[in-house]
């Protein structure tokens, strides 16, 4: 990797600035620049970062240096490695995006827009293989606002796929976020909808399996297969779960791994109006502390998923004390453990009578068992 440092003015990276809605691209410098490369992440600088850019140039304070590689199949044109924020904050400060302090650039008398435009820029110039980048592009990302692992991955397979499903799915507005935010957490822009619907369609949350979808995908024209994968999973979702667009809705359906759910039960004859009675029930159960974990548990029937409600400290020690540290289910086996008094740390809090039958978290349905027979009662 060959790396050189310039001082270029602001005037000279503003010129042609142009941000492209259709495919999301922002170029400036006549075109020789691409400030948005297909491996870079969404602009994510809020009010504050973005005028504190213009507001330590006003003050001639020095900016971190930036670094642009330089685009193998031409002369002179470039791609911005690190320092995308900052070069669009600069770019469309000037160009009258947005002013700061309550003064757009063109409100600035004449010395005070020279000092803006004749601000020289610390800009790093590297050339080197597509693989010597992406490790610099790892490397230099390190410090200041942290890549999130999908915008990593987007650095390693960019191509034509990608392009595609940022369209889609990494965009403010997108059509993801239109047709899903309220199924979806995180934020488009963060790639946190891509990385969903990538690890739906593979049916798994882990890295390499993430990675590998992308590789077999990193050169096809597009991801279409991808969005109709994601408008199914969505359209099964509110086909099963939501008789009732409105009424049947729930907070606790953001962030469920609807994916996970339709790839393995979408072939299954599933009665949505008994389902939707049956969450509506459990939603209003207040042994029930886990909502999100309601739409699994209807389907496999795992208690697990529910998180119901456990005894207190003070509600399992005055079990503990009243029962003598016996556990009743060795008692009743009889043998050698029949009146044999546990520790408190030696046991565990049971329903008496199980939740599923209608036992509730009350002092009165609590007894302490140890916790060999615990497991065995609840099954594991």
């Amino acid at each position: 990797m060959e790396i050189k440092l310039n001082e270029i003015e602001i005037r000279d990276v503003v010129k042609g600035y142009i941000e492209n809605p259709d495919d999301n691209s922002v170029f400036t410098m006549d075109g020789k620049l691409n400030i948005r490369p297909a491996y870079q992440r969404e602009f994510v600088y809020d009010d504050a970062k973005r005028n504190a850019v213009i507001q330590s140039i006003n003050k001639g304070f020095p900016l971190n240096v930036m670094y642009w590689v330089k685009d193998p199949a031409t002369k002179d044109h470039y791609e911005v490695l690190d320092g995308q924020q900052r070069t669009i904050s600069i770019c469309q400060y000037v160009c009258g995006f947005y002013s700061v302090d309550n003064m757009y650039f063109s409100n600035l008398a004449p010395d005070e827009q020279e000092k803006i435009l004749s601000y020289k820029l610390m800009i790093y110039k590297c050339e080197g293989t597509p693989s010597e980048v992406t490790d610099w592009f790892y490397v230099i990302n390190i410090a200041g606002m942290p890549l999130f692992k999908q915008e990593i991955r987007n650095a390693v397979y960019k191509g034509t796929w990608l392009t595609d499903a940022k369209r889609y799915f990494s965009r403010k507005n997108c059509p993801a976020y239109s047709l899903a935010s309220r199924y979806l957490n995180g934020v488009a822009i963060r790639q946190d909808y891509l990385e969903t619907a990538i690890s739906w369609a593979c049916s798994s949350r882990s890295d390499d399996s993430i990675r590998e979808y992308m590789a077999q995908h990193q050169h096809d024209s597009d991801a279409h297969e991808l969005w109709l994968y994601f408008k199914k999973v969505i359209d099964w979702v509110e086909a099963t779960f939501m008789v009732d667009q409105t009424k049947d809705y729930y907070p606790s359906m953001k962030g469920v791994e609807w994916g996970l759910l339709y790839n393995q039960y979408k072939d299954k004859n599933l009665v949505p109006s008994k389902l939707c009675a049956r969450i509506k029930e459990l939603i209003k159960d207040d042994e029930v502390d886990k909502k999100s974990g309601i739409y699994e548990y209807i389907l496999d029937g795992q208690e697990k998923h529910l998180s119901l409600r456990a005894f207190s400290d003070s509600v399992k020690e005055a079990a503990y004390a009243k029962q003598n540290g016996i556990c009743p289910m060795c008692k009743d086996e009889g043998g050698v453990n029949a009146n044999k008094q546990w520790k408190y740390e030696e046991m565990e809090g049971d329903h008496k009578q199980p939740w599923h039958s209608g036992g509730k978290t009350v002092p009165e349905n609590c007894q302490m068992l140890c916790k060999h027979h615990n497991k065995v009662k609840n099954g594991f």
